[in-house]
C-alpha cells in the first residue's frame, strides 16, 4: 500500500467515492482536510464556513481544543473494554450527564438511531412491566414528518416515501398522528400505548417549532393515561436551541430522552438515553447491551462536552447569536419565512425564486456550506460561530437570493 503524501485530485477522490462506497448520499463537490472552530478546508486549499455543522454533531465546531485534548489523554490510558468489566470514566460520565440533564439514569449507546431504538425497547418493557399491558401489544404514537434515523424500525414510523419505498415488511406498534395536533394525539394514545415519541422541533421537517403550549399538553396527557412522554433531542439537544434540552424552553420535562450527535464531540458517535431511574431500571442484565456504548474513550469524551455546556456559555452564545441570526435571514430578499429556536433554522425560500439544492451549491461557490432541506435550506453553524462570521454566511445567501 502507498504511503507517501496523497496527491489524488479532487475530481479523482470524488470518483473514488462513486466508485466504492454505496451511493446512500448526494454530497456537494467539495474535499474537506482539514477543519477548525466553524471553519473547514477543502484539498484545493479554499477555505469555507460552514452552516451545517454535521447536523448537529459539531455543535462545538471542528477540533474544539478542550475536546481533542480529552481525546488525546484517554487514547494513552484505555479505549475499549466492553462493558463486561468497568472502567474508571463510565460511571463519571454517567453522573455528570444525568446532572446536566436533570436526570437520574443513563443508557451510553452510540448514535441516535441506537439511542432513539434503546427508548423504544425501554418503554415497551415499562408498558408490560408497570403499565400492565398485555405482552405484545404496546403501541407507541410518534408524529408525522418525524426524523428518528433510518433502521429498520426507524423507517417503519417514517412519513417519508423516500426512506420507505422498498424497505418493508415495516415494524410494528406504532401509530402516527400529525405534529403539533393535541386533538389527534389524544385520540391515538389509549390503554395500550406505551410512549408518545416526539421531537421537541423537527429537525428534517424543516425546523419546525410546533404551537405554543403543544409540548406542555404532551405531558399532561402522558400523565392523564399513564403514558411516557420520550424525547428525541439527538438534533436539537445540547444547547442548539438556546437550551441544554430543547424541551426547557416550555419548562415541560420528559420521561426519557434521547441524545446523541454533538454529545460526541465532533470527534465520534457517542449517544444515550437519560431519563427516570424507573423507567431505565426495567432493564436486567443481559436484556440489552452495547459492545461500544459508553467505552472508555467515548465517555471521556462525553465528559468534555458536558463539561463545556455546564458552563452555560454555549447555551447563551446560542440564545443571543441565534436571534441575531434569525432577524438577519428574516431581512433577506426571497425568504418566505424563518424556523427554529436559537442558532437553527429552516430558511424557506420564496415560491418561485429557485430551489435549496441550486441554493446550497451557489453557496459552495461563495465560501459557504448549506445544505437544503425540505427544497429550501437549514441553517445550523457551530455555536462556536462569531458575529463577524454569521455577516458573512448570511450575506452570501443574501448574494444568491438575489
Amino acid at each position: 500500500m502507498n504511503t507517501t503524501a496523497d496527491t489524488t485530485s479532487t475530481p479523482d477522490h470524488i470518483a473514488l467515492t462513486e466508485r466504492w462506497s454505496a451511493h446512500n448520499y448526494h454530497p456537494l463537490p467539495v474535499v474537506l482536510t482539514h477543519g477548525e472552530g466553524a471553519w473547514v478546508t477543502a484539498q484545493d486549499g479554499r477555505r469555507y464556513l460552514d452552516f451545517v455543522a454535521g447536523y448537529s454533531a459539531l455543535n462545538f465546531g471542528h477540533r474544539h481544543p478542550d475536546i481533542v485534548a480529552a481525546a488525546k489523554a484517554q487514547l494513552d490510558r484505555l479505549t475499549l473494554t466492553g462493558r463486561s468489566f468497568h472502567n474508571d470514566q463510565y460511571g463519571l460520565f454517567c453522573r455528570e450527564l444525568a446532572e446536566l440533564t436533570g436526570t437520574e439514569t443513563v443508557l451510553p449507546a452510540n448514535t441516535g438511531a441506537e439511542a432513539v431504538e434503546s427508548a423504544v425497547k425501554v418503554a415497551r418493557k415499562w408498558a408490560y412491566q408497570v403499565k400492565g399491558v398485555p405482552d405484545g401489544a404496546a403501541e407507541i404514537v410518534v408524529a408525522g414528518a418525524n426524523f428518528h434515523g433510518r433502521t429498520t424500525t426507524m423507517v417503519s414510523i417514517s412519513t417519508d416515501a423516500l426512506a420507505r419505498k422498498e424497505f418493508g415488511p415495516f415494524t410494528p406498534g406504532f401509530r402516527v398522528v400529525p405534529f403539533g395536533d393535541i386533538d389527534a394525539l389524544r385520540s391515538a394514545v389509549g390503554e395500550n400505548t406505551a410512549a408518545v415519541l416526539l421531537e421537541p422541533i423537527q429537525g428534517e421537517a424543516g425546523v419546525v417549532v410546533p404551537p405554543k403550549g403543544y409540548l406542555a399538553e404532551v405531558r399532561q396527557l402522558c400523565d392523564e393515561t399513564r403514558t411516557l412522554f420520550v424525547a428525541d433531542e439527538v438534533q436539537c439537544g445540547m444547547a442548539r436551541t438556546g437550551e441544554t434540552l430543547a424541551l426547557d424552553h416550555e419548562g415541560v420535562r420528559a420521561d426519557l430522552y434521547a441524545l446523541g450527535k454533538s454529545l460526541g464531540g465532533g470527534l465520534m458517535p457517542v449517544s444515550a438515553v437519560v431519563g427516570r431511574a424507573d423507567v431505565l431500571g426495567v432493564l436486567a442484565p443481559g436484556e440489552h447491551g452495547s459492545t461500544f456504548g459508553g467505552n472508555p474513550l467515548a465517555a471521556a469524551v462525553g465528559r468534555a462536552v458536558v463539561r463545556l455546556l455546564a458552563t452555560g456559555e454555549f447555551q447563551e452564545r446560542s440564545r443571543e447569536l441565534g436571534s441575531y441570526l434569525h432577524t438577519r435571514l428574516r431581512e433577506l430578499d426571497g425568504v418566505a419565512e424563518v424556523r427554529g429556536r436559537g442558532l437553527w433554522a429552516g430558511v424557506q425560500i420564496a415560491e418561485g425564486r429557485t430551489t435549496g439544492v441550486r441554493v446550497s451549491e451557489a453557496l459552495a461557490e461563495r465560501g459557504l456550506l448549506c445544505k437544503e432541506n425540505q427544497g429550501h435550506l437549514r441553517v445550523a453553524p457551530p455555536l462556536v460561530i462569531t458575529r463577524e462570521e454569521i455577516d458573512f454566511g448570511v450575506d452570501a445567501i443574501a448574494g444568491v437570493l438575489g
